[in-house]
């Protein structure tokens, strides 16, 4: 009879050690107070990519297997953050398996956004795993010339 020896593979966990590294230094995060705590606090983390669309910015967080109803949005002080929670099978539910690798449980992501953004029209939807965020920026220019006295 043959055992099955429940190791992970090096390469995989190689690969999640430099990408906590890398979102441990997140510019974004260091920006904020409370971004390091916020990561250590999680269970897992999402991965994250924020994009100037021109007239808003899209953030995409992949989030497969979350309920939307799971999942709070919110905007304070230009941080933007996404909380939620991810529900596992019960141990009866995996009683059968040999390995069980899928993230569970909460998770917490704060990015620090410009002050163009108009927080008063973020809208967000989920779909296929992926939640999508839009944050509408202000329509009136925020730029100005500052004469030097």
């Amino acid at each position: 009879m043959s055992q099955i020896i429940k190791r992970p593979p090096l390469v995989s966990s190689l690969a999640e050690l430099q990408q906590t590294i890398n979102r441990l230094f997140d510019p974004t995060l260091i920006e904020q107070e409370d971004g390091f705590s916020n990561l250590l606090n999680s269970d897992w983390i999402p991965t994250i990519d924020v994009k100037d669309a021109g007239s808003h910015f899209l953030i995409t967080a992949d989030i497969p297997g979350v309920d939307p109803k799971k999942i709070d949005v919110s905007m304070d002080n230009n941080i933007l953050t996404i909380k939620g929670q991810k529900e596992t099978k019960t141990k009866e539910e995996r009683k059968n398996y040999v390995r069980y690798e899928r993230s569970k449980g909460t998770f917490c992501r704060s990015i620090s956004l410009p002050d163009v953004v108009d927080a008063g029209k973020i809208s967000a939807k989920t779909k296929n795993g992926v939640l999508e965020i839009i944050a509408p920026k202000n329509k009136q220019g925020t730029k100005r010339s500052i004469k030097v006295k």
